[in-house]
């Protein structure tokens, strides 16, 4: 399994540059983050990759779609794999109106409000990871798999903290 941190947002630029949180609501990708995803993408032709999964906020649905556009892979919609509820930008769009922006994803298996209503702790992150974890154990394919995700995500899952745009390889059955 590889996993992906999304291109960079809106939110990751402000953030960067203040370390304050801009109160930017479900951001979208920058250019560079399009062009990261891009890069992405291509270094994934050597993976073998079947398919993708997603987390459900903008910036990892649209570093996704870039990513499955250039390599011809569907995307499945995986809640599991979201942020750490910590930051304004942490606050979703409603199913409603994912399922209006990518028509081509099945948004059915999410409540309308799917994210956390106050910030996730360390340990509900970690439990979260552990899902995925026994999830991502029980897929045929997963060695196949590719994940678009997040910082808080990806770092609770394997202790590393990707960039933008950044892979790391992930197997589920090695030890936690």
């Amino acid at each position: 399994m590889i996993l992906i941190r999304h291109g960079e947002s809106e939110f990751n630029v402000h953030f960067n540059r203040t370390r304050i949180d801009p109160g930017i609501r479900d951001p979208a990708l920058t250019a560079a983050g399009r062009q990261q995803a891009l890069a992405a993408a291509e270094r994934l032709r050597d993976h073998d990759v079947g398919r993708l999964l997603a987390s459900p906020y903008r910036r990892s649905l649209e570093t996704a779609h870039i990513i499955a556009g250039r390599l011809g892979l569907s995307i499945a919609v995986e809640p599991l794999v979201r942020e750490r509820c910590a930051f304004v930008c942490d606050i979703g769009s409603e199913r409603s109106f994912l399922a209006e922006s990518w028509p081509h994803l099945d948004f059915d298996h999410i409540a309308e409000r799917w994210w956390p209503d106050s910030e996730e702790s360390e340990h509900l992150l970690g439990e979260r990871c552990g899902a995925f974890r026994i999830a991502a154990r029980g897929m045929a394919d997963w060695h196949r798999v590719a994940v678009v995700s997040h910082w808080g995500f990806i770092r609770g899952l394997t202790g590393r903290e990707l960039r933008n745009g950044e892979l790391i390889r992930f197997d589920p059955h090695a030890a936690a």
